[in-house]
């Protein structure tokens, strides 16, 4: 049943995602769709209340749950935790517990501090789950799973700052046009070297970057024309999107 819940949350609430999911082996399906859940019940948090308190509260709810599963104690009862338990082990609950620490900068409306700091955050929320859900279904080198998720993360950033603007948040360090520009780049030619090395990625591993699947046509229309992403028409045609996953599906994460 807990399991049930997670994918029907990720329907819900993340579409794409769980299309992408649904196109993987039904054994990866066990282990992506609770970290799915898990993900957008921490993503959510800081944005369901307007006290910063109780933002943080909640966070603070999910790093408790995640110090409990990688203790291996008792592990309070909720249908995500309970299917996340399942196949989590203490090396992902630690490392998720920096995804969740990294999510109090939406609680506020800091700037990020430099560079150094946006990229600590795309690795964090984007880099710690890919990571995690890789090397929970297989064997796969993390640099590579890293550089795709970095590529992946800003991607799904770009689509988000319209609605993060109009929050009062400031998502980008540089957010002139040439800025925009040159963050899509960068993270195209991290993308694109995960692409590249993807022999060191275990066919069933794979199935956890599947979640990426729309980033590389996104980010070229963002370099293309950087003004696209204030404009909230960095998204794609539902034909396109729908022909983009099949030819993943039937290729692979990497085209």
């Amino acid at each position: 049943m807990s399991f049930d819940a997670c994918a029907t949350l990720v329907h819900k609430a993340d579409p794409e995602r769980f299309r992408a999911t649904m196109a993987t082996p039904v054994a990866a399906r066990r282990v992506l769709f609770p970290l799915y859940a898990f993900n957008i019940e921490v993503a959510r948090a800081p944005w369901v209340t307007q006290e910063p308190m109780i933002a943080e509260m909640r966070l603070q709810w999910w790093r408790d749950a995640l110090e409990e599963v990688a203790t291996g104690g008792s592990v309070r009862k909720h249908e995500v935790v309970d299917a996340l338990t399942d196949v989590l082990d203490a090396e992902g609950a630690k490392l998720l517990d920096g995804l969740v620490a990294a999510r109090r900068w939406d609680v506020y409306k800091d700037a990020f501090e430099n560079a150094a700091h946006f990229d600590d955050y795309i690795n964090a929320t984007s880099g710690h789950l890919m990571w995690t859900a890789a090397r929970l279904l297989g064997s796969a080198d993390e640099a590579v799973v890293r550089d795709f998720a970095y590529g992946v993360g800003v991607s799904n950033l770009f689509r988000a700052i319209p609605l993060l603007e109009g929050r009062g948040r400031k998502p980008l360090v540089d957010g002139s046009l040439a800025g925009v520009a040159a963050l899509a780049r960068a993270a195209q030619t991290r993308l694109d070297a995960g692409r590249n090395a993807r022999r060191s990625v275990s066919k069933l591993a794979g199935a956890a970057l599947f979640a990426g699947y729309a980033a590389r046509p996104m980010l070229r229309r963002v370099i293309k024309d950087p003004a696209v992403v204030a404009q909230d028409a960095v998204a794609v045609s539902p034909f396109a999107d729908s022909c983009r996953l099949l030819h993943v599906s039937l290729r692979g994460w990497w085209v």
